[in-house]
């Protein structure tokens, strides 16, 4: 609305240019802030005050300072109707002051002088004690820059005797956290209440030395060398502010100082080897996990996340939740951290289904991180969330700009959540050690600051914290000197106390470490790091309020439940998702399909050995190796009988005969194989090498030795008997467990469904697996090769090779095909277990088939199950044995006879090489004569004796 009411005014300047820097009729123009100082435009963002040039008729602006500085002048200015800001003529300032707490002075009066409230540089203050106290340090302090020039003095009552014991404090009055405002009153009220008192410390009286540390440890540096360094000797260091505490914690152990701080809560402090002296009754920052693991235990929470801003005191606090939470049996199952953006860690805990989850991190990034929280819907019913208790109770409905959610949206994001805050003033209404009670003490401080809204001042909520330390000291001391003074028995003189003396130092420490007492913000106790314990208040937001749910003392282990707890879905959600375990067995209908089937191939595969065994002396049988088709029909029932345990699951075994039933699955189907399948392998290799070779190796060949074919079974089986033995020593098969993608009911249940599948796996089973498929599928290849090979072969000692073709060619098929199928469907146990079980089936069915059923078919049809002498009468298979018997005779003398007419022609054509060579010859020696007219010999020439008879020796010779 309010952009609207300035939308009138921009857009006059885009048209008119500049105008007059003072005055206009439309409204004021923004002015500039004052040195060190700001103005707080109420409604408007600052990219909204950086968009326009002049505000609307009524609008009021506010100055504000940084740091100590105050505004000297008007601190608020309002636009005329006439276009200028009201009370121009005064310029507002910001200029540094000095503490108020000087302008008190306790049983006396401070005059402020050169100027009025404020103190501001140049001013000062004369201070004068009332009647019977006389003055203790300077009469005037001066501001300069911002500090008063000496300590502040005070007014005590005259000596008494009693000697002097000092404090040396280090008060921050400015700076990151200013607690010295109201913690130095409420530690001069403790003092004044201490010394008033007889029966503590009766021979002393306790003193305050003090400066400002600002919060600064390069400041504190400065004072702490001037306490150290100047008398009197202070018996003990009592700082501020945790950057501080550290420094002055780290130094006083050279200096045998106990150190008691008011107002540290850093968990580093806790660090006993690093600050051996260090006390504090402020509680550290890791007193929340205490009441965060009790409040686990209580609603059976043994599941958490966490998610925190990057920062010290952050993480030590979260280091220390991990160990309570382990001491506890607790897990954190999941740790996010985050530097500006919250947006990535939310979003892990939704994927991670974190349900109870622990948040750290300042009330600005609590908003990003519920925004974010709201978009990932990280809320309702199903989730709890702890957050620290100091932010505002209305934190999450501030307007941000660095978030883009409503505000009815952030209220249903946090809605629910828990929280823990240290209680730092004592709810009951009980006197302690001091004799009042918390709301007399907030009275009376109140009275001292002097101002109407006391809550505003610096400290104000640690200063029941301050006022206890000083009883803590005061009791500490007490019980080092005996309670009397010098006249105490087994006490020591504190005025003896020096730098030098651990003695006393020591005594000192272990008083302070057994103390114990109410104060005024509760009891007061050490743990052994030197830290307060403390009652923890326990909240939750419910309907966009913070209720009061109960109190923890993690001193006496104490949860005082106010049972006003109210819970989203009815009761505490639980921390994680129930997740329900189901196992995915077989069918039980296709179990029983394929072992009635299996169980039928079994019965067929006896009723073939039975048939072979019987048979074994007929001549056809025996032709076809029946020993080897006994081993296969064996091989077969075993691959058979493997089917029976490849269906076994959970559902019919326990958990602990699952290695067996593993190991049954793979010693059957393994040796079952190698029988079956290398009994025909070996039929098949033996035709081949006798009918592929050349003419001279296959005469020595024909003779068929059986004791060979057996070896080579023989070597098949044993070679898988060795590997399967190897495996089963070495890398045993074992249940295995397979988990699925979570299953969501569709009832709104906080339940999911976890599917499992049982597997027999080892180790390396992959490794396995591919030693026995690459020489399993080479036997397989092989086979279809030598299949192929001999299909045209015909031999008598192998009748039924081309069978064995038949039956490899199906059952490598088979195999190739199954082996990765199976693998592929390995997480579905129905197509899984159908596809190889029913490939077992049908190839060891086949098998059997053509190897048994053609020889039982030709036994009974033609009558050849008779004995030898009946079966040679008949016409059937002697005859055709006997004609193929005729007939490789035949062959034979048949290549007998065209080697010796090979032979005879070779010997010829020499005989007549040898008669033509004489007859030349011949010829050369005896001229040729005429030839007789009567057609007789020449004359003069004679024929060769032998000549006549010679060719009809030599052609009977020839062919002889």
């Amino acid at each position: 609305m309010l952009l609207l009411l300035l939308l009138p005014l921009l857009l006059p300047l885009g048209s008119d240019g500049a105008q007059n820097s003072n005055t206009t009729s439309e409204g004021c123009q923004i002015i500039h802030p004052p040195w060190e100082g700001g103005i707080r435009y109420r409604g408007l963002t600052r990219d909204q005050v950086r968009a326009i040039n002049f505000l609307p008729v009524d609008y009021e602006i506010e100055y504000v300072c940084r740091g100590d500085r105050e505004v000297v002048g008007p601190k608020v200015r309002k636009c005329l109707s006439n276009g200028s800001w009201t009370d121009m003529d005064m310029p507002s300032r910001c200029v540094r002051t000095c503490s108020k707490s000087y302008l008190t002075l306790d049983n006396g009066t401070a005059f402020l002088r050169g100027g009025n409230r404020p103190a501001l540089d140049g001013a000062w203050v004369d201070f004068r004690c009332d009647p019977g106290f006389h003055l203790v340090g300077s009469s005037r302090s001066i501001c300069v820059r911002g500090q008063w020039d000496t300590p502040k003095p005070s007014c005590q009552a005259p000596s008494s005797g009693r000697r002097a014991v000092y404090i040396g404090a280090l008060f921050p009055m400015s700076g990151g956290w200013p607690g010295g405002q109201a913690c130095q009153p409420a530690v001069e009220m403790a003092l004044e209440d201490v010394n008033s008192r007889r029966d503590i410390l009766p021979d002393y009286e306790l003193k305050l030395i003090h400066h400002d540390s600002k919060c600064d440890p390069g400041q504190a540096t400065k004072y702490l060398y001037e306490l150290l360094y100047n008398d009197p000797i202070k018996i003990i260091l009592l700082p501020g502010c945790s950057s501080v505490s550290t420094l002055v914690a780290e130094a006083a152990r050279m200096w045998n100082l106990i150190v008691l701080s008011y107002g540290s809560s850093s968990p580093a402090l806790s660090n006993r080897q690093r600050f051996p002296t260090f006390f504090r009754t402020h509680p550290s920052a890791t007193l929340h996990n205490p009441t965060r693991v009790k409040l686990f235990e209580k609603w059976g929470w043994k599941k958490i996340a966490t998610i925190q801003q990057t920062t010290e005191v952050f993480t030590s606090t979260l280091d220390d939740l991990e160990e309570r939470v382990k001491e506890a049996g607790i897990e954190i199952t999941f740790r996010q951290s985050f530097f500006s953006d919250p947006a990535v860690p939310v979003k892990n805990l939704k994927r991670q289904d974190a349900r109870i989850i622990v948040g750290l991190f300042y009330e600005t990034e609590a908003r990003k991180v519920f925004c974010e929280v709201y978009k990932e819907r990280l809320f309702g019913k199903k989730y709890v969330w702890f957050l620290i208790g100091w932010y505002a109770d209305n934190w999450f409905r501030t307007p941000d700009p660095a978030i883009n959610c409503t505000e009815q949206e952030m209220a249903e994001a946090v809605e629910g959540h828990v929280t823990t805050e240290i209680v730092m003033l004592n709810p009951e209404n009980t006197r302690g050690i001091s004799n009042m009670t918390s709301q007399e003490f907030v009275q009376k401080l109140t009275q001292r600051l002097g101002s109407k809204k006391a809550e505003e001042t610096g400290g104000f909520q640690e200063a029941p914290l301050a006022y206890d330390a000083i009883w803590a000291l005061a009791l500490a001391l007490n019980k080092t000197s005996g309670g009397s003074g010098v006249h105490s028995s087994g006490g020591v003189r504190l005025e003896d106390f020096n730098y030098n003396n651990q003695t006393i130092t020591d005594q000192i420490y272990r008083a302070m470490n057994s103390s114990s007492f109410e104060g005024v913000s509760g009891h007061v106790v050490f743990d052994a790091s030197g830290s307060r314990m403390a009652r923890t208040l326990i909240e939750q937001l419910q309907g966009g309020k913070y209720m009061q749910i109960g109190y923890y003392d993690s001193t006496k282990d104490d949860l005082h439940w106010l049972g006003a707890d109210k819970w989203i879905g009815g009761s505490p959600p639980a921390d994680q998702t129930l997740v329900i375990k189901t196992f995915r067995f077989l069918s039980q209908k296709l179990f029983i399909s394929v072992s009635v089937l299996s169980s039928l191939g079994i019965v067929l595969a006896i009723v073939c050995l039975s048939f072979n065994i019987y048979n074994s002396h007929v001549r056809y049988i025996q032709n076809s190796q029946p020993n080897l088709n006994n081993l296969t029909a064996v091989g077969c029932s075993l691959a058979l009988a493997a089917v029976f345990p490849l269906g076994l699951d959970g559902h019919h075994i326990r958990q602990g005969h699952f290695p067996f039933v593993c190991q049954a699955r793979l010693w059957l189907l393994g040796l079952g194989f190698s029988l079956g399948y290398g009994s025909m392998f070996t039929k098949i290799w033996w035709v081949h090498t006798v009918f592929t070779k050349k003419e001279e190796k296959k005469e020595r060949r024909k003779t068929l030795e059986s004791w060979k074919l057996y070896a080579t079974v023989g070597l098949l089986v044993g070679l898988d008997v060795f590997t399967l033995a190897i495996w089963q020593i070495v890398d045993p098969l074992h249940r295995t467990i397979e988990s699925f993608t979570k299953e969501e009911p569709k009832q709104d249940i906080d339940i999911s469904i976890l599917p499992q599948l049982e597997h027999c796996s080892s180790k390396k089973m992959n490794t396995w697996l591919g030693i026995f498929y690459g020489y399993k599928g080479l036997l397989l290849l092989l086979g279809i090769f030598l299949a192929y090979e001999t299909k045209s072969v015909s031999t008598e000692k192998i009748n039924d090779h081309r069978a064995v073709g038949m039956a490899i060619y199906n059952v490598a098929v088979l195999c190739l095909i199954t082996a990765p199928v199976t693998m592929i469907l390995s997480s579905q146990q129905d197509a899984a277990f159908a596809f190889a079980s029913l490939a077992i089936v049908f190839s060891s069915y086949i098998t059997l088939v053509v190897l048994f059923v053609p020889k039982m078919r030709r036994l009974i049809t033609r009558g050849e199950w008779q004995s030898e002498a009946q079966d040679t009468m008949k016409t059937g298979s002697s005859t055709n044995n006997n004609e193929e018997e005729k007939s490789r005779l035949l062959e034979k003398e048949n290549r007998e006879l065209e080697k010796i007419i090979a032979e005879k022609e070779e010997r010829v054509s020499e005989l007549r090489h040898q008669l033509q060579s004489r007859q030349q010859l011949r010829s050369r020696r005896h001229p040729p004569t005429p030839p007789d007219p009567s057609g007789g010999l020449p004359r003069g020439t004679s024929e060769p004796p032998d000549r006549l008879s010679c060719d009809g020796s030599r052609v009977h010779l020839l062919y002889k």
